[in-house]
């Protein structure tokens, strides 16, 4: 679950806490700038960088809970806690209340996803990109295929007939996973998407011979060789061997970081 999301849950429920903010940094320093964890008396979530600082700033929130001031730790990180990486920083703590939460900096989204199959696949898929900060569409025809609600913070499933018209409601510079059900539907999404052009990914489940496939039949349609070359099939980074949904999922989700850095 998203910081901002579980600590909305901790102040809906009563939960005293305080809130423990990366303020500035100077040097080699575990995170950066604007990361938060928050604290109650019997829990944490989030992280400002383990280790002893993290351990250090937990037990300074903790004798903090129920005052009503905010405060600023200066810590050096090699002479005041023996860590190696040198640097400097300020921590600033508060308590968790609805204005904090109402300032509180929504998390910059990595990456836009439309992603088209409630699969196996596509579940894990979902589950592995759960913790990080990106927005997920998720689409298919089979309305049974979406696990219950709730889902996860910034996941929106769509179950649309033909699918394959979603992709025009995609973001510019959208990252596209296909991996449904049939390969006559993944055929009919993707030529969308290659024909749209302005992904900023396109990721296909399945074997280079799926690709050589899909390929030639898009050629025979038209499709431009440039758009034909950054068509990424199979899915995954390199090296991580395993078909099971939550192998291929992670090797996914490392992918889509990549080219989200790149």
């Amino acid at each position: 679950m998203r910081l901002k999301q579980e600590a909305m849950g901790w102040h809906q429920a009563g939960l005293a806490a305080v809130w423990v903010e990366v303020a500035e940094t100077w040097g080699s320093v575990p995170r950066e700038t604007g990361t938060r964890m928050v604290v109650a008396a019997d829990r944490v979530a989030g992280s400002i960088g383990g280790g002893h600082l993290e351990w250090q700033a937990i037990e300074c929130a903790r004798a903090r809970l129920g005052l009503a001031d905010e405060w600023r730790q200066d810590i050096a990180l090699g002479p005041t806690l023996g860590q190696c990486c040198g640097g400097r920083l300020t921590l600033r703590y508060g308590p968790l209340t609805g204005q904090a939460l109402a300032a509180w900096p929504d998390e910059a989204s990595l990456f836009d996803l439309q992603l088209y199959g409630a699969g196996h696949v596509g579940r894990a898929v979902v589950g592995a990109l759960a913790a990080l900060p990106c927005r997920v569409w998720w689409i298919d025809e089979r309305e049974s295929e979406f696990p219950p609600p709730p889902p996860p913070p910034g996941v929106t499933p769509l179950c649309v007939e033909p699918v394959e018209a979603e992709v025009q409601q995609a973001p510019p510079g959208c990252h596209f996973l296909v991996m449904t059900h049939s390969h006559d539907l993944d055929l009919r999404i993707a030529e969308a998407i290659l024909r749209r052009g302005d992904f900023g990914f396109l990721g296909l489940i399945g074997s280079a011979t799926k690709r050589a496939r899909f390929v030639q039949r898009f050629e025979r349609r038209g499709i431009a060789p440039e758009a034909l070359a950054r068509l990424t099939c199979p899915i995954g980074i390199p090296g991580i061997g395993g078909k099971s949904p939550a192998v291929i999922a992670l090797a996914v989700a490392a992918q889509l970081l990549q080219v989200a850095g790149g």
